[in-house]
């Protein structure tokens, strides 16, 4: 019992990531690439300028948002056109391997108090490829006093 145990704790000291552990440049690259796309894409509302960062293919799970790049591409048009002043501040950032995990603060109308997201995206070859998220509304009142950011 005493081999095993001491077996895995080697066995996650060389494998398991530690917290406050340095990124690999991959997974910092990976999460440089999902920042500044998130900044042209959701913040700038530019299509264009944001293209660039995503993969010839692009895996939309989210269910009221159209699959593809085509798709991502009308999301982007709707959003600068309903909502020219929405802003996604972004609390956390979390990388590893080829995922990136936003913990954001988006607002669609300024003055109102928004929604917490957690966008998921993952990369193959330092592009987007493939994108998940959840969102939650920000109450006016919580049941506890630890906040959502």
């Amino acid at each position: 019992m005493k081999l095993i145990s001491a077996l895995f704790l080697l066995w996650s000291l060389l494998f398991l990531p530690c917290p406050g552990m340095a990124l690999t440049p991959s997974e910092e690259s990976n999460k440089e690439i999902v920042l500044s796309f998130y900044q042209l894409a959701l913040n700038d509302k530019n299509f264009s300028a944001a293209r660039p960062y995503l993969g010839e293919y692009y895996i939309q799970h989210n269910p009221l948002a159209q699959d593809g790049i085509e798709g991502f591409k009308k999301f982007i048009e709707y959003l600068a056109q309903a909502y020219p002043y929405s802003h996604s501040g972004i609390k956390r950032v979390f990388s590893e391997g080829d995922f990136v995990i936003l913990h954001v603060h988006s607002i669609k109308e300024p003055g109102t108090r928004g929604e917490a997201i957690i966008d998921i995206f993952r990369l193959e070859h330092n592009k987007i490829v493939e994108h998940w998220d959840v969102h939650q509304l920000v109450p006016e009142k919580a049941a506890n006093d630890n906040g959502m950011f």
